[in-house]
């Protein structure tokens, strides 16, 4: 049961306004890409729904279209007449008393997509555009947070925990608290999420190629941190990368295929482990999604991942002082080194 159900907080008052995400660099703010080539696979979703999750899906950056319809699953299965047993309504199940305060009035009861004066949580698209406001209010605090220091991870997985257990709860635990429904429910979001994803990268990838690829570039222009990221997202390093809060190489490829499996796969943290893993793959036969492991100093050390993307190109955390980013594969450099290219999922 979400928060917004009443389980830890209801009826909390909500402003939203448009949010883009932001992080320190070096006392610097810079925006961090969240959606990158992911997009929502219209053929997944009811098509009497599919603008209303569309357009609750570029409120703000962090709560995409597949996040959106992920959370409708979940909740409903997208049954806009859905009531459950403790009184949550609609499509988006709502609380009452929450909704007395979050609810916005998008559309018409009778499917007409204009407001009638109305603000209804069996009205698909009222219900829809309110949990998209919802959680990039949501998503605004979390943010916030995360700023401040009071709070570390991924923001995505910290905003579905705030979602599900309360901003407060969140904070208190500096994270994802440890309730067993909480971390279910984000992972179960966060996987389901994946089968609205619909990747648009130059190698046409789709699936779970598709997804590996989407979850990397998302976060194109993040700093490269040695030692830092985990699978909860960009983390501060040691060594060469303390201070910075970012992903090395490893963690931005072990990030990417976890998240594309639903939490499925848990890749080792090392690019030199990691090239052992999965299945091998001739370089003929590489495709969209398959990961790059380079020997650059050497072969059989396997120092540096990347994943492929197509077209000759590779997202990756290249080095200090660099950030995510694409490169091409095919310039000298890269073609001249000692290579193993691995598959998962």
């Amino acid at each position: 049961m979400s928060a917004k159900k009443g389980a830890v907080v209801a009826g909390v008052a909500v402003v939203v306004v448009p949010v883009a995400l932001l992080f320190s660099v070096g006392g610097k703010e810079e925006e961090v890409p969240t959606a990158g080539a992911a997009g929502l696979d219209a053929k997944q979703i009811p098509g009497e729904y599919l603008t209303w999750v569309q357009k609750a899906g570029k409120i703000c950056p962090l709560i995409t279209g597949p996040v959106i319809a992920a959370q409708i699953e979940a909740e409903s299965g997208w049954n806009p007449k859905a009531a459950s047993p403790v009184g949550a309504q609609g499509i988006s199940q709502f609380m009452p008393s929450t909704w007395k305060s979050v609810g916005v009035d998008a559309a018409s009861k009778n499917g007409d997509p204009r407001p009638d004066g109305i603000a209804d949580p069996f009205t698909p698209g009222d219900a829809i555009m309110t949990q998209g406001k919802y959680d990039c209010d949501l998503a605004k605090g979390i943010q916030k947070r995360l700023k401040a220091g009071t709070i570390k991870g991924d923001p995505l997985s910290l905003t579905l925990a705030a979602y599900n257990a309360g901003t407060g709860a969140v904070e208190r635990y500096g994270g994802i608290p440890p309730y067993v429904e909480t971390q279910g429910y984000v992972k179960k979001i966060l996987a389901l999420a994946s089968k609205y994803t619909l990747a648009t990268d130059d190698g046409g990838a789709t699936g779970f190629a598709g997804r590996v690829i989407s979850e990397a570039t998302r976060w194109k222009g993040v700093p490269y941190s040695w030692g830092g990221g985990t699978v909860e997202g960009p983390g501060y390093g040691f060594g060469k990368g303390a201070g910075v809060r970012g992903f090395d190489c490893s963690s931005l490829v072990q990030f990417a295929v976890y998240h594309a499996s639903g939490g499925k796969i848990m890749l080792p943290r090392t690019s030199q482990m990691q090239a052992t893993k999965g299945k091998e793959i001739s370089p003929s036969g590489m495709k969209p999604g398959d990961v790059i492991a380079y020997a650059l100093n050497g072969a059989g050390n396997y120092d540096h991942i990347g994943i492929y993307m197509g077209a000759g190109k590779m997202v990756h955390a290249p080095k200090p002082g660099d950030v995510v980013k694409i490169s091409d594969i095919n310039n000298g450099y890269y073609q001249s080194k000692p290579k193993t290219i691995r598959r998962f999922g």
